[in-house]
């Protein structure tokens, strides 16, 4: 009877034990001074380097409302985990010109179990931008800000924030690992141009997860070096869909292996599920492992496209073929509806034919007036299951084929 009082006693001082909480750097508070309405740059910086400072978990708080910040780049690495919760918007310059880091709105670096959180949003204010983006016809054009850098990150998480009309890519993850993407919203209207959702180089262990982008150009797009990149419940649309590549651009490109696209939905997209590389390659490179399963189409152009003549704005030669081999890639369980008759395109290099390819379950459909449901397969023999004759590539092209531009 005594023991049971005894561990009853016990249970009750744990039970009322303060827990540990995070410190919290709340910038609106009187050490920071940030006010709604103003450039809360300074104040924010202020934060990060106390919160990064300090020997427990921490967490910068920017509260409800709209603030001005011009640019800031957070670094690591940090003394304990740390959370950004931006809960209102943070309003980028119109103007790119006012960023002294002509790439970046907003950075974070070396940081290992980084959280950015809160539902608030960056609002890159991109329309000025958009219009003065020259990129389309010059390829040595100027850097151009992307919303949201994310480099060296390890263990960590970036959920329920809105990135909104970026300059230029809306997020751009470079050198990261163990990372996942959840809960976001990416928005950018049709017409702007080069406003990836989520690109990804040179990453391993990427999880992108239940979010909704809908941009000007490819919702997600994989890099060379990229690995165990996971997607799932991503609606993506409007864009050019969800895409590996391009690839084969630069000298000494890395391979690219196990990409998992699964559970996605794409409305009104240019492509699909697409891979892309450039001719004339200046290195050998390959990718491979890359699996497409239980994906929905609505009215989408070019449904399923491998395209190894992938040249934007005919900034590349059409004789040499590209040097990336494709391997072991399957399209499984992908339905809906086609936008263009051509409702399959694997496009393949001469010089390294794709090897592995995999059709199954394929039931897409095409109401339009500019001819048969078809597909064309070029150096590739791809394995077909469960997929009617019109999209299972019974003709393919051997002559050389032009280079497609978008």
């Amino acid at each position: 009877m005594k023991l049971s009082f005894l561990a009853m006693l016990l249970c009750l001082l744990l039970a009322s034990t303060p827990k540990a909480h995070a410190s919290v750097f709340d910038v609106t508070s009187a050490t920071y001074g940030a006010k709604p309405g103003s450039d809360v740059s300074t104040a924010l910086t202020k934060a990060w380097s106390d919160a990064c400072a300090s020997p427990s978990a921490s967490k910068v708080v920017v509260p409800s409302g709209t603030y001005k910040l011009k640019e800031a780049t957070f670094k690591g690495p940090c003394k304990a985990p740390i959370e950004m919760q931006v809960q209102g918007t943070l309003q980028a310059p119109a103007d790119a010109g006012q960023l002294t880091r002509p790439d970046t709105w907003v950075g974070f670096q070396y940081i290992d179990m980084l959280t950015l959180s809160g539902g608030g949003t960056f609002d890159g204010q991109g329309a000025l931008s958009w219009n003065q983006n020259d990129c389309h016809k010059n390829k040595n054009c100027k850097p151009i800000p992307v919303n949201l850098r994310f480099e060296f990150l390890t263990n960590s998480k970036v959920q329920d924030i809105t990135s909104l009309n970026s300059k230029f890519f809306h997020m751009h993850v470079f050198r990261c690992n163990h990372t996942t993407f959840q809960q976001l919203t990416i928005t950018a209207p049709d017409e702007s141009r080069n406003t990836d959702g989520i690109h990804i180089g040179a990453s391993t262990a990427i999880n992108i997860t239940h979010s909704k982008i809908g941009t000007g150009d490819d919702c997600i797009s994989i890099g060379d070096d990229s690995h165990e990149i996971t997607v799932t419940d991503v609606t993506c649309g409007p864009g050019h869909g969800i895409s590996i590549g391009s690839l084969g651009k630069y000298k000494e490109e890395k391979d690219v292996t196990g990409i998992i696209v699964k559970n996605c939905t794409l409305t009104n997209t240019e492509n699909g599920v697409r891979i892309k590389t450039f001719p004339d390659s200046p290195s050998p490179s390959t990718a491979s492992g890359i699996h497409y399963e239980d994906i929905i189409m609505v009215n989408v152009s070019n449904p399923i496209l491998i395209d190894q003549l992938y040249c934007p704005y005919t900034q590349c030669e059409q004789k040499p073929p590209s040097k990336v081999k494709i391997n072991n890639v399957s399209f499984k369980n992908i339905k809906g509806s086609s936008f263009t008759p051509l409702a399959v395109k694997l496009v393949c290099t001469t010089g390294k034919p794709c090897e592995n390819v995999e059709l199954t379950d394929i039931d897409l459909t095409y109401g339009g007036d500019k001819g048969p449901l078809t597909s064309m397969c070029s150096n590739v023999k791809p394995t077909i299951s469960g997929v009617i004759k019109a999209l299972g590539c019974a003709t393919s092209s051997l002559a050389p084929l032009p280079l497609s531009k978008k």
